[in-house]
């Protein structure tokens, strides 16, 4: 989330050896990664952003659990990334989605290929899984306008309170009741 949006946080608790495949991903795509006393701090202030190429490994690579975040994030990098998903079947049924708000993401078989764009608009998008829900809720952060997402059930099997802990970072989220 703040890559995405060009903020600032500090993952307090978070250790560098159990997300260290993350942590260089992140790092190749351009965000300062540091750790601090209390965890790590992810930077997102002032970044140009790059694309990268990333394939989805059993651990201690990159977790295919991360995937659908990770596209969010190039979606709006410089340049073009591929995006290849080795441990899942159809694990890309966040792509349309992402597409209704102005990325730019072509799928061939196990990869994807995403070509950046300066800035996503905001759009009514419906979560399929758990990992693309939250992939819609970054990248509704980072888009121009209001985006609704439906079908957040898959959200709440996995992210406990997002809008409030999002919200204390400064995110203008909400839940509606409808």
């Amino acid at each position: 989330a703040a890559a995405i949006t060009g903020g600032n946080l500090i993952l307090r608790g978070a250790k560098r050896e159990l997300i260290g495949a993350i942590i260089k991903v992140l790092v190749d795509a351009g965000v300062e990664v540091s750790e601090v006393e209390s965890g790590i701090q992810i930077n997102g202030e002032n970044i140009r952003l790059t694309g990268i190429d990333v394939m989805t490994e059993p651990y201690p690579g990159f977790p295919t659990d991360m995937q659908a975040q990770l596209m969010a994030l190039m979606a709006v990098a410089n340049g073009a990334s591929m995006m290849t998903e080795t441990i899942f079947e159809n694990r890309f049924m966040h792509v349309p989605e992402l597409c209704r708000m102005g990325a730019d993401i072509n799928v061939h078989g196990a990869s994807s290929i995403i070509r950046g764009v300066e800035k996503l608009s905001g759009a009514s998008v419906m979560a399929t899984d758990l990992r693309a829900s939250v992939s819609l809720v970054l990248a509704g952060l980072a888009a121009r306008g209001v985006t609704t997402i439906s079908r957040v059930y898959h959200l709440d099997r996995g992210y406990e309170r997002l809008e409030e802990k999002l919200g204390n970072c400064g995110a203008d989220i909400i839940r509606l009741d409808i």
